[in-house]
């Protein structure tokens, strides 16, 4: 039997994108397999109800893992050829650690800034709390990339860390954040990528959508 992803709304779900991107780059043959927005694990993913998401889900070889990041070292054990995680030890604990810091924190920016990608609101009015993190997240690219050299966070190759924030790159592109020329371009790069703009068609082609987590003026 071949492996499964199963995941939840495209439009909405950015664990979801991680998982699925990460076994894009792990080179797995994987079959989706979409939970309904009823099934009670994709709304308490969707609606921030739960402190342990068991979506995204992979089942590979036997073996079932859930958790993005536990998702991302099982394929960097599995297909160490990847490039999941940098090969310089330093590099990868960098990695490692901005990727947790997405996986644990930046609550404001989810609750104020849902990931949405079939709408886009123009001159969105961003909370003190949700700027914080925004401009946290942003730190974290600059450096990254005056690190590294670009045009991703740890290169020229993506890595575990731009799977874990490709969902904040399209939240900034829903809500017309203002981003200075280097965020941009970063942005742009990821927008860019065959994946990505995979996944955004097959979102924008859900025929539901989620009362819940469309923006409120």
């Amino acid at each position: 039997m071949g492996a499964i992803l199963t995941i939840s709304s495209k439009n909405y779900s950015s664990w979801s994108l991680r998982g699925w991107l990460l076994c894009r780059m792990a080179g797995l043959d994987f079959t989706e397999e979409m939970l309904p927005a009823s099934d009670s694990s994709a709304r308490a993913e969707l609606l921030l109800l739960s402190p342990s998401f068991l979506v995204p889900a992979l089942s590979h070889d036997g073996i079932k893992v859930w958790d993005t990041l536990a998702i991302a070292e099982y394929l960097h054990e599995t297909f160490p050829a990847a490039g999941i995680l940098p090969k310089d030890m330093a590099a990868r604990a960098h990695c490692r650690a901005i990727s947790g810091e997405m996986h644990s924190g930046f609550t404001n920016l989810r609750s104020a800034l849902p990931m949405n990608l079939k709408s886009h609101y123009p001159g969105f009015k961003i909370w003190a709390g949700a700027q914080a993190d925004i401009d946290r997240v942003l730190t974290i690219w600059r450096e990254c990339q005056k690190q590294y050299g670009g045009p991703y966070l740890f290169g020229a190759a993506m890595t575990l860390a731009d799977a874990m924030y490709a969902p904040v790159v399209t939240r900034f592109q829903t809500y017309d954040v203002k981003l200075d020329r280097a965020a941009k371009d970063y942005c742009d790069s990821i927008l860019s990528l065959p994946d990505m703009q995979e996944w955004i068609e097959a979102a924008k082609a859900e025929p539901a959508a989620l009362e819940e987590l469309e923006a409120e003026f």
